[in-house]
């Protein structure tokens, strides 16, 4: 027998000295040889000298090479430790052999002395011996030897020297496998599972004295196996068809002695390693499912019988463990420590490691695993749990449990006791999971597996999925015509499975199973790749979506499939099969031994237990407010003059004292104080007040025994309390309105909170555990728990109140420490999240922040929300002792009651008068674009310079101030400036130049209101007065505004498509606002009336009325105005306060309400917030639109036009040819030789800057490269030349688009002269690609897309995607329990946008728009990621885009459900798909593309061709028109041709070429070539055309140039 305590890895058997009986051995030749008379021969002494100089030699040469002694000691261990490894392994075989030669004996008499003790009738038909077979074996081994041996010598040899070179010598000098036969131990008959087959199960040990002797001459290598020993069970199953032994559920136990060079292996550490390959190597063919199969009937599936289905699945919940030994110790075991748990679960070859808890007793995993169970009864599932060091894990103990018991039970969760150890147990949980053939209950199974957690990283399966891969046929030859060794790789997700190697054949037959667990079979798919044995060459491919199966019957597919990237008749024959796995929780056995209640032997209690008398404190509420005829104490002058004093008071009830605040000099003071106590509502309580002088010496006279007067007026006030949250809105507003002297706010509840126990809680860092209390705080206020004994699980049953001031805004903390000193966890429980609960009361178990995930706490907390009270208004005398009885307060009220003077109702006006003059204003917008021919004011040494321009523009008193261009007499602005009409006629606009000291003037003008409002847009070019030159280009609008809605939307959109550079945005509608009065202000905290003023938000907008005299009704018939730029999403804040410093409630209007008022006019009286029941205000707001649909019709036909373009939606894609006749600005040789230059673009489109790339030496550069942009103003085009330095200009060009010109055209092909420099021009191509919602432009559209190539990489644009994120709702909330600060960011191939960041809410709103450059619609997919703060992922979304293209409109607005979030978790969007139709696609049908006029491509010039195809007659008819700018080669020109061949066939037949053009650079040939050419060739086909040189000698190129075009892509675009 052998043990595994030592560790997971590494076995020792027990060790049983005996004798060898070697003596028994028959003589071999060697010992005949040996058998001679022994005397002294000189080859032995020789012998013997040779290896004492062998092992001195190692001692010689470490001396004489001065090496360290220590690599001496370091090879004596080495070898003492092999040394004693070897002994203990040959004594380890000496005792089996010697035990297996007793066993005989020894069995006969233990059955035959048991036999004596039983009844004759007993018998043992579990398992039958078979002591004859045993005797069978005993008999043939000798010739099952020799059968071997003549195997070894003849057949495996001979296989061995031929694979290797270096295996030539190789040789089996001895094979003998001794005289111990195999035995087989027990035999089991199995008849119950089907009736067509018959189950053996075999119980079979080996323990042999085994001698091979393995020698290559070539290398003097020896190696061997002097002895084996082999346990294992294995189950044969004898079908009407076949016969096949299934190996056993577990891994064999195996010893083998190792001889000659192999000895090696037996190095300690080395030998834990090679038998733990070996016993991986014997796993893989000799354990479950592994079967030997042995055909009885030709042409058999044995893929499906040596691998049938499995029984089930086994799901396993590793949970916890409990109690467990502690391994670790310190100082030398002195300290006693803890242990670093894991678990190895084992079910046959499947093995599983938990991870390990540090210092603990009771770790806690949480650990899910899934296993295959083949057979049942019989497989096992082994689980050891270990304590993990660092050099060898120590043992913790084990647990074994048939998995038959799992199937039968369907369920068991049950504690174990681990065996082999002092104590400890584990905890699983353990699921049997049957195979169905169909689907019914597959969206059931996935909705509960969305439930399942677990800490491992595998989510738990739906399916298993078995493939029977039979063999394949036709695969293609390997490079140089060679068969292939194929191999199959079957993917399904990140799990990879191999199968074996068919060597050298187009045919294999590989005939194995694989199995994978399958997570969602709608989602995932299998992945096929047929390879070469060096998994480099692929030789086929297939993917099998598994969707696919789920509509198949019986969930299978068995049929032959045809590989992509093979030959055109390779095809593949697989079995697929899926089976559902389903948990049949209704048939769960009731009476299992292993139920949860019965094996938990700690069950948490889920609810606390508090006393009865928890939660019955009310609250009473002491009013302090005057005294009166108080004695005076102070005397002045030695008591001559009789003074006053300074009185306080103390009032001392239910353990708490008060201190009022001091007096001075008063004997009626007025203190109006107040003072909150939680009490009980037992009789016999007292409050007892005291009123004292203060005095400046040490102590203060007492006023109130043996006094001639005094008395002081309390108000007694009990606060009754109830477990509900309605009126709690109407305690807080009652209360804001009270104010007393000593600062102190009315509280509005009381929270009770029980403290029971917490459990799970980590360790301290020494080990030990800890000495844990509790801290609770709210506010202020803190209370302690008793620190209990060392603990993981302390308890305290404490409880505590609080006074609560706000339950929507005060939080209760409780921190856990160990000692007051060490945190442990924190809990953070807002008071708020009781208000949603069942009678305001939260009690569970809580999780700890900051602890381990397992730490928690259970508490109770209960709200008790007061009510309005009851007060009793008492005036006692100044020393007095009251004795309350709370529950008779009622009954005994003393009313106070004021008799308050009845003022007649004031008549409110229900409406505003505001001025006729309101809101009749209108809006004049001024677009500042550009100017001309500024005068230079800036001097450099003495040289005329330029100048820095900026622009005021002076309206009324509002100065508005461009930026600064620097260095430029042309500047372009493209800026943005809005203002209101208000009585002024006149505004004036002066130009400066910025300088360091003083602004130079460069002109001025004025413009007149009238002439604007009349025309109401007015583009022009003023010229500047008091300057030599200049003028200024500006675009003057005067916005009307309408009280309609039905503009809105036009107007947003045009708003949403416009862009400046001074990030103005257009104001969509002005809002104006008449602030008139209020009424029932409430009065400051000092009692007095308010000085009411009122302070109106909007955005970045603020006004203050005035301040009104001290009133509760407030005038102020103000009217103010703000500009809107989005009234869907803005809102006016107005705030009240009294003299700008104490607030008086306020008041939050969102502008989209007037939205759905009649004429977007709201006037009425609105309620205040903050402040009293009966506050309000009366304000008129109205909204205008700004009116601009006459404005965009008539800004087309203006000669300059800024907003037009922005109303259409496309792409503007530049294409920067080439240039001609630049500058040469390299000098060589001190600029005695003129040289070239290096030219580079710099391109700057509305913000975006592009760079192209460097051409080295040339003054004619081509550059072939493309730029795509949306927002176009202007393009500033400026060349370089690029230096190791500074790079040289070489001149720039400026120009505005004029966008409208470019979209009439869409195709502008133009050259730009370069200014600033003596000469050079540059070739453009300005394309506006506009946009339609259909799909069927999309593949000629991605056709073009793949015949377009540029320098710079660049792919065109097929179609723009716009997004509209609208809202999201029920989103998760944070792990912290709060609510997310959602965001969401978008990404789409490499651009990303975000969204802004919600305040807290599980339902936020974004409305932002985005739009993305999409190049593949079919490929590309749109990612939503949804986070709190950009932290905490709350859940995504994936729209592949492809999906638009079979949507109406290409238009997807709907909600999406979230993954990764909760079920009800959805997001509001709108995605719209516009497809690109380019020009192009006609302009290369006809031919007509033009490029730069030095060519294309590599620059050898253009060939013009015509390709057309006949259907009917399957003819191929191509026309060679002309060439144009070919490349000479010499002074005269060159002889060209055209030559055209038909690939991949290169016969003469395919060949043909055109005349001969002599000395010409642009040749004509207008020849017509035809071939014939079936339909289904034309997808193999290219067309290779050379234009070739006649007369070209071997110092000249042949080819000009030359190009090929795939025939089945070219005919479909022409088509």
């Amino acid at each position: 027998m052998q043990s595994d305590e030592s560790g997971p890895s590494g076995p020792k058997g027990t060790e049983c000295p005996s004798a060898a009986p070697e003596e028994k051995k028959p003589p071999s030749d060697g010992d005949t040889e040996a058998a001679k008379p022994q005397g002294i021969s000189a080859v032995a002494v020789l012998w013997t000298f040779g290896k004492c100089l062998t092992a001195l030699l190692p001692v010689y040469l470490a001396g004489y090479y001065r090496v360290s002694t220590s690599l001496l000691v370091f090879g004596l261990m080495v070898y003492t430790g092999w040394k004693h490894a070897r002994e203990a392994k040959e004594t380890r075989l000496r005792s089996a052999m010697q035990l297996l030669s007793n066993e005989q004996e020894y069995t006969s008499m233990k059955v035959s002395k048991s036999k004596r003790d039983l009844p004759a009738w007993v018998s043992f038909p579990d398992v039958e011996k078979v002591e004859w077979l045993n005797k069978v074996l005993q008999q043939v081994w000798p010739f099952v030897g020799q059968y071997l041996e003549k195997l070894l010598v003849e057949t495996i040899a001979p296989s061995i020297r031929a694979s290797s070179s270096h295996l030539q010598t190789l040789s089996f000098t001895k094979v003998d496998m001794g005289d111990k036969a195999m035995k087989v131990v027990g035999i089991k008959a199995h008849t119950e599972n089907d009736k067509g087959q018959v189950l053996l199960d075999l119980y079979i040990s080996y323990v042999g004295n085994v001698e091979i002797n393995v020698e290559v001459k070539r290398y003097f290598c020896k190696a061997g196996v002097s002895g084996i020993q082999r346990h294992l069970r294995c189950i044969e199953n004898l079908h009407l068809v076949m016969i096949f032994i299934r190996y056993p559920h577990y891994l064999p136990k195996l010893d083998i002695n190792w001889t000659g060079l192999t000895n090696l292996l037996d190095i300690p550490g080395l030998n834990v390693m090679s038998d733990s390959m070996i016993m991986d190597a014997i796993a893989s063919f000799l354990v479950l499912p592994n079967r030997l199969t042995v055909p009885l009937v030709p042409n058999l599936h044995v893929a499906q019988l040596r691998s049938p289905l499995p029984r089930g699945v086994v799901r396993i919940h590793l949970l916890e463990a409990d109690n467990l030994a502690a391994k670790d110790s310190y100082i030398k075991g002195v300290m006693a420590g803890m242990s670093d748990p894991y678990a190895l679960l084992r079910v046959g070859p499947q093995t599983f490691t938990s991870q390990h808890i540090d210092n603990t007793l009771s770790p806690k995993w949480g650990e899910m695993y899934e296993v295959i169970v083949h057979e049942v009864p019989g497989q096992e599932l082994e689980v050891e749990v270990y304590d993990k060091d660092p050099d060898q894990d120590d043992f913790l103990g084990r647990t074994k449990l048939d998995l038959g018991i799992v199937k039968k039970s369907i369920a068991v969760d049950d504690w174990f006791t681990l065996k082999d150890a002092r104590s400890g147990r584990v905890h699983l949980r353990l699921e049997w999971l049957a195979l169905l053939p169909s689907t019914d209950r597959l969206e059931q199974i996935l909705k509960r597996n969305e439930s399942v957690t677990s800490k491992t990283a595998d989510p738990p399966s739906s399916a298993i999925l078995v493939v029977y891969l039979d063999k394949a046929e036709a695969l293609p030859m390997k490079k140089g015509n060679k068969e292939p060794n194929p191999m199959v790789q079957l993917s399904v997700q990140d799990i990879t499975r191999e199968s074996r190697t068919c060597y050298t054949t187009i045919n294999p037959e590989w005939e194995e199973a694989f199995t994978f667990f399958i997570q969602d079979p709608h989602k995932q798919d299998i992945d096929i790749q047929v390879k070469d044995v060096d998994r480099v060459q692929t030789l086929g491919s297939l993917t099998l979506p598994l969707s696919r199966l789920l509509s198949s019957a019986d969930l299978s597919l068995d049929q032959w499939f045809q590989l992509d990237k093979a030959g055109p008749a390779s095809r593949i024959s697989i079995k697929a099969v899926l089976r559902v796995l389903w948990l049949d929780e209704e048939h769960i056995s009731a009476d299992v031994s292993s139920s949860l209640e019965a094996g938990l032997s700690k069950q948490r209690p889920q609810e606390t237990s508090p006393h009865p008398s928890f939660a019955t404190e009310g609250l009473l509420r002491i009013h302090l407010l005057a005294g009166q005829n108080l004695v005076p104490k102070d005397n002045l002058m030695g008591g001559i003059v009789k003074g006053k004093s300074d009185p306080y008071v103390q009032i001392n009830i239910g353990g708490e004292t008060f201190t009022s605040q001091v007096i001075k000099g008063n004997l009626n003071p007025t203190w109006n104080e107040m003072y909150e106590v939680v009490l009980t509502q037992l009789p016999g309580q007292e409050l007892h007040m005291e009123v004292f002088d203060k005095d400046m010496d040490m102590k203060d006279d007492f006023m109130g025994s043996d006094v001639k007067s005094g008395r002081v007026h309390l108000v007694l006030e009990w606060v009754p309390t109830a477990s509900e949250s309605d009126r709690l809105d109407q305690v807080i507003q009652f209360h804001s309105r009270q104010s007393y002297q000593n600062k102190a706010v009315p509280s509005t509840g009381l929270l009770f909170v029980y403290v029971e126990q917490a459990d799970g809680l980590p360790l301290k860092k020494s080990g030990k555990e800890p000495k844990v209390g509790a801290e609770l705080s709210l506010g202020q206020t803190s209370h302690k728990t008793t620190v209990c004994d060392r603990t993981t699980s302390p308890q305290w049953n404490e409880a505590f109140h609080f006074l609560v001031r706000d339950p929507r805004e005060d939080i209760l903390v409780v921190k856990l420490s160990h000692s007051w000193t060490l945190p442990i966890g924190s809990l953070v429980v807002p008071v708020r999240d009781l208000l949603s609960e069942p009678q305001l009361v939260l009690d569970q178990w809580l999780h700890l922040d900051g602890a381990s995930p397992a730490s928690q706490i259970l508490l109770r907390s209960e709200l008790k929300v007061g009510e309005l009270s009851v007060s009793v208004s008492v005036s006692v005398s100044v020393s007095v002792l009251l004795f309350l009885c709370i529950s008779e307060v009622s009954a005994d009220v003393i009313q106070e009651e004021e008799e308050e003077s009845q003022s007649p109702p004031v008549v409110q006006p229900p409406h505003t008068s505001p001025d006729p003059s309101f809101a009749t204003e209108g809006l004049l917008r001024i677009h500042l674009l550009e100017a001309q021919s500024l005068i230079a004011k800036d001097k450099l040494m003495g040289f005329k310079g330029k100048s820095d321009p900026y622009a005021k523009i002076n309206v009324g008193e509002v100065i508005l101030k461009s930026h600064v261009i620097k260095e430029n007499l042309n500047p372009t602005w493209n800026e943005m400036y809005e203002v209101r009409s208000e009585g002024w006629e006149v505004y004036i606009v002066e130009v400066y130049d910025k300088d360091m000291d003083r602004d130079d003037f460069l002109g001025r003008f004025s413009i007149s209101l009238e002439d604007v409002i009349q025309s109401q847009y007015t583009d022009q070019w003023y010229t500047l007065n008091e300057v030599k030159s200049g003028q200024v280009h500006l675009i003057l609008e005067w916005v009307p505004t309408v009280s309609e809605t039905d503009r809105l939307e036009k107007v947003l959109q045009l708003q949403s498509a416009q862009a400046y550079q001074n990030k103005a945005v257009p104001s969509a509608a002005l809002l104006f606002v008449c602030v008139e009065r209020a009424h029932s202000l409430p009065l400051k905290k000092s009692g007095k009336e308010p000085k009411a003023g009122a302070e109106l938000v909007l955005g970045d907008t603020t006004y203050r009325t005035k301040v009104c005299e001290r009133s509760r009704s407030p005038q102020w018939d103000e009217a103010f105005y703000f500009l809107i730029r989005d009234p869907k999403e803005e809102m006016l804040i107005l705030k009240l306060s009294s003299g700008w410093d104490q607030p008086m409630g306020s008041l939050v209007l969102p502008v989209r309400e007037l939205l759905s008022e009649p004429e977007l006019v709201l006037d009425k009286w609105l309620q205040l917030d903050g402040a009293g029941p009966e506050s309000e205000i009366l304000l008129r707001a109205e909204l205008k639109v700004g009116d601009r649909g006459e404005l965009c019709t008539e800004a087309n036909h203006t000669e300059h036009t800024q907003l037009s373009p922005f109303l259409l939606v496309g792409v503007l894609r530049i294409h920067l040819l080439e240039a001609q006749s630049l500058v040469a600005k390299d000098n060589l040789m001190g600029g005695m030789v003129k040289g070239k230059s290096d030219p580079y673009v710099k391109i700057n489109i509305g913000g975006v800057a592009f760079k192209s790339h460097v051409i080295k030496e040339n003054l004619n550069p081509t550059w072939n490269e493309m730029y795509e942009v949306r927002n176009i103003l202007e393009i500033q085009f400026e060349a370089f030349d690029k230096d190791l330095d500074a790079d040289d200009f070489l001149g720039r060009c400026v120009f505005s688009i004029r966008l409208n010109e470019v979209i009439r055209s869409q195709y502008t092909d133009q050259w730009y002269t370069l200014k600033d420099i003596k000469s050079g021009r540059v070739h453009l191509i300005l394309e506006w690609v506009p946009t339609v919602s259909e799909s069927v432009r999309l593949d000629q559209v991605l056709q073009l897309q793949s015949l377009q190539s540029y320098q710079n990489k660049s792919v065109p644009s097929a179609a723009l995607l716009f997004v509209h994120l609208e809202r999201a709702h029920s989103l998760p909330l944070k792990k912290s329990g709060k609510e997310p600060r959602a965001g969401a960011e978008l990404v789409l191939g490499e651009t990303t946008y975000r969204t802004k960041v919600c305040d807290r809410g599980v339902s936020p709103q974004w409305s932002e728009s985005f739009y993305f450059q999409v190049r593949d619609p079919k490929h590309q997919m749109l990612i939503i990621k949804l986070s709190s703060a950009w932290d905490q992922p709350m859940g995504s979304l994936v729209v592949p885009v492809r999906d638009l293209l079979s949507e109406p409109q290409l238009i997807l607005d709907q909600w999406f459900q979230l993954d990764g979030a909760a079920l009800e978790s959805q997001i509001l969007l709108r995605a719209e798909l516009k497809i690109l139709a380019s020009r192009m696609v006609d302009m290369i049908s006809a031919g007509t593309l033009p490029c730069a006029a030095s060519g294309c491509g590599s620059g050898n010039g253009q060939v013009k061709l015509s390709l057309s195809y006949a259907s009917q007659e399957e003819r191929l008819v191509v026309i060679v028109h002309a060439c144009r700018g070919l490349l000479s080669q010499g002074k005269d020109g060159v002889d060209s041709y055209v030559s055209l061949m038909l690939l991949p066939d290169k016969s003469k037949a395919t060949k043909k070429k055109t005349a001969v053009k002599k000395r010409d650079l642009n040749p004509e040939y207008n020849e017509r070539f035809e071939y014939d050419l079936p339909v289904k060739e034309t997808r193999f086909r290219r067309l290779s055309v050379s234009v070739k040189n006649n007369s070209s000698s071997f110092r000249s190129r042949d080819v000009l140039g030359q190009v090929s075009l795939r025939l089945n892509l070219h005919l479909h675009l022409l088509d």
